[in-house]
């Protein structure tokens, strides 16, 4: 439910009384008027709501004796050229030094129909805000009071009670009543009174699509960014989502390899016992098997394993020829190396150490003047 409090801000007269009365006020409940005063009132009623709904505003209205509304037309003027020329025009007519007033314009909705203008001053616009600060009070809207009657029927002038204020509304013009004044303006023409209801409405209508704004230009309130709560509490469970899928993922590779290892350890100990070894874990069993192989002259020691390592390093270095070579029964193979530069030479033990061989050589001149190395390589990496 969405709830706006509409509350009548002090003349500026009654701003320098000591005992000024309590300003009007409306709670609407959904486009429905559920609570009115003139009283304190109004503190309670804006208070209730604030946690309820983020569409709760409050709106002030600004008495008609500070700030009285025209209405120009200017037929052949597009909408935003009508409202700077009413402006424009406004100035003109008042009276007084222009950089004093506050002078907001509406936007007509199509071309050719009136422009309502504001005039009011700068002191006062800092008196209505100084006075809402006071009280912790921050309004969505400043609307003119006298921009809430509706136009009169043609030759006749209505006279309306807003929030205590008597205006009187002409086709052109609304501005508070005077009595000495009332007839001389109104002439030939009638004042009625306004019924009411239809002002209830009309005010209602006028929240709905308020015709201008005071709080433009320079009193335009700066923007401050507000986190929205929905937003924050998302952002706090996405945050602690992302916490948790972290922590899961290392635990679940974690998991997921400790049982990838523990099958292929019982699948080596499998293949072991079909080969005739008994092992209570992979370890064990790869030992054995090392252990009957390199008596038999095979397996990691045996002359395939590391002759096959030296003729592939061998192979990235064309210049590179085998003078000699030989191979122990522990895995180490010798060999005698030849090159016209050392640095072929140097090429093929770098390769066999990137492959975590063992390498020692020891570098000598040939007769035919070749660079030559004996080269040992143990072949368990």
């Amino acid at each position: 439910m969405a709830c706006t409090l509409l509350l009548w801000l002090p003349s500026m007269a009654a701003l320098g009384e000591e005992n000024a009365p309590h300003p009007a006020w409306l709670r609407i409940d959904d486009g429905v008027i559920v609570d009115s005063g003139q009283d304190d009132g109004w503190v309670g009623a804006w208070e209730k709501p604030q946690d309820d709904s983020a569409d709760d505003r409050l709106v002030a209205l600004a008495p008609a004796a500070d700030v009285p509304l025209r209405w120009l037309r200017y037929p052949d003027a597009a909408p935003a050229q009508a409202a700077a020329a009413a402006r424009i025009d406004a100035l003109k007519d008042s009276l007084g030094d222009a950089a004093l007033l506050h002078v907001v314009t509406g936007q007509p909705a199509g071309e050719g129909q009136a422009v309502p203008v504001a005039v009011t001053t700068h002191a006062a616009m800092a008196a209505w805000t100084d006075w809402l600060k006071a009280r912790d009070l921050m309004p969505a809207a400043i609307l003119p009071a006298a921009a809430a009657v509706p136009p009169p029927e043609p030759g006749t002038l209505w006279t309306a009670d807003v929030g205590g204020e008597q205006i009187v509304r002409s086709a052109d013009r609304a501005y508070r009543s005077d009595l000495e004044l009332d007839a001389l303006i109104a002439g030939s023409h009638d004042i009625a009174p306004l019924d009411p209801d239809r002002m209830r409405e009309a005010l209602l209508l006028t929240l709905a699509a308020p015709p201008l704004d005071l709080l433009s230009g320079g009193w335009k309130p700066k923007r401050s960014w507000a986190a929205d709560p929905a937003l924050l509490r998302m952002a706090k469970r996405l945050l602690v989502a992302l916490v948790v899928v972290s922590v899961l993922i290392p635990i679940i590779y974690a998991v997921r390899l400790t049982s990838d290892t523990g099958r292929a350890d019982e699948a080596v100990v499998a293949m072991a016992k079909k080969a005739g070894v008994t092992a209570g874990d992979a370890t064990a069993a790869e030992a054995e098997i090392d252990r009957r192989l390199a008596a038999a002259g095979g397996g990691p020691l045996a002359f395939s394993v590391p002759a096959s390592a030296l003729y592939d390093a061998m192979g990235d270095a064309p210049g590179v020829s085998l003078k000699t070579l030989s191979h122990r029964t522990d895995g180490t193979l010798t060999t005698t190396l030849a090159a016209p530069r050392v640095e072929d030479i140097n090429q093929v033990l770098l390769a066999l150490q990137a492959r975590g061989y063992r390498i020692t050589a020891q570098p000598m001149a040939g007769s035919d003047g070749q660079q030559m190395a004996n080269v040992t390589i143990r072949a368990v990496p």
